[in-house]
């Protein structure tokens, strides 16, 4: 499952990203710092738009009651009424077991999404006494593009579903479902 994405796009570009969806972006911590990242793995901070529009940066899952992290979350059955979040990316990563049987590590691909300099990941964020606020990325059965890598996927919202999404009187379920086929583009990097 998705445990580590991609964002190298600067604050302004997420800004105009969201303006031309008329989503208006706040700052009320004052507009975050974002550094190009092409890894940005559990427990990492990283930046999230909340209902109200504002665009924070949080630790990526909470402990779970097992002290694991909750890093990804289930989607299928729930409605999510509360705590919606927009995970802001430009890439993420599965890996597979390696083609080459004398590798150890295992192959890494990234997915981008075809014409769309950023994309949204569908996401929860709860305040934990642990560890303060926190996201994590909601799951799904796997679209064609992802099958091929991985029996999961990350919800990938299209642009059109931002707004709705940050909007819990729209259904989740609704919301949640694989992109077409192609919409999502693929290469090996390491």
């Amino acid at each position: 499952m998705c445990n580590d994405y991609r964002l190298k796009v600067d604050v302004t570009r997420i800004v105009e990203a969201f303006a031309e969806l008329k989503i208006k972006i706040r700052f009320d911590e004052g507009a975050p710092n974002l550094e190009a990242r092409d890894d940005i793995k559990i427990t990492d901070t990283g930046p999230i738009v909340r209902g109200d529009g504002d665009l924070v940066q949080r630790r990526w899952s909470w402990p779970g009651p097992n002290r694991r992290p909750v890093y990804n979350f289930r989607s299928e059955g729930r409605e999510f009424t509360s705590g919606r979040c927009l995970i802001v990316a430009d890439g993420f990563y599965e890996f597979t077991d390696p083609k080459d049987p004398k590798k150890k590590r295992k192959d890494k691909w990234l997915f981008t999404k075809r014409g769309e300099a950023i994309f949204c990941i569908a996401g929860i964020w709860r305040d934990t006494p642990d560890v303060g606020e926190a996201f994590t990325m909601l799951t799904m059965e796997p679209g064609a593009d992802i099958a091929p890598y991985h029996d999961r996927q990350i919800v990938i919202l299209e642009r059109e579903a931002w707004a709705d999404w940050l909007e819990p009187s729209v259904s989740a379920k609704s919301l949640i479902k694989p992109l077409p086929v192609g919409a999502l583009e693929v290469a090996q990097v390491g």
